[in-house]
């Protein structure tokens, strides 16, 4: 049921690095993100996969993670993302891409739930040394990296407290939780 797969569906930031993510599941992945609608359907996403330790490692220190938890600097070695997946925008179909990673990043999530794994989207890149550290071509525009993985972490849903406070923590046991309003408080006619 697509309820049961978006509660589980949490933004990962912790894996069993050791446990690896196969190319093959990558491609069936991005393939959920080929079959999602795209604006006028230009179709203009690209990505590359990485799904070796060697290029797990190359990208790891191009990312911020977790800008709520200040005192993290991110994942540590052994609770690293095992795979990768960069969403790019090919500017030579279009360069305006709209909410098309969006909605490629949330199918490939959900394909990576119903797989038993988990991810999470980081959007804070430090493009210009992804982009020369991966040898993409300035053609593509980095738009998102989709840390992918066996989470090795709980995330939990909490309802959002009377002070209002919708920053993500993390308890004395690790556990990661995130705030969420309530859904009368997100209608409003």
């Amino acid at each position: 049921m697509l309820k049961d797969l978006l509660r589980q569906n949490r933004s990962y930031r912790r894996f069993y690095q050791d446990v690896a993510v196969e190319r093959d599941t990558l491609r069936e992945l991005v393939d959920l993100a080929r079959l999602s609608p795209s604006g006028a359907n230009l179709q203009p996403l690209k990505f590359f996969l990485a799904n070796t330790p060697d290029q797990a490692a190359a990208i790891f220190p191009h990312l911020a993670w977790a800008g709520y938890l200040k005192d993290w600097p991110g994942p540590a070695e052994g609770e690293r993302p095992a795979a990768y997946i960069v969403i790019l925008g090919d500017t030579q179909i279009s360069s305006n891409i709209n909410c098309d990673h969006g909605i490629a990043a949330q199918s490939i999530l959900l394909g990576a739930v119903e797989k038993g794994l988990g991810g999470c989207i980081v959007a804070s890149i430090q493009k210009d040394t992804l982009r020369a550290a991966l040898d993409i071509s300035a053609r593509y525009n980095i738009l998102l990296v989709l840390a992918l993985g066996k989470p090795k972490e709980t995330v939990q849903v909490d309802p959002v407290g009377p002070d209002g406070d919708i920053k993500y923590w993390r308890d004395e046991q690790a556990v990661h939780h995130v705030p969420k309003r309530p859904l009368d408080e997100l209608i409003i006619g």
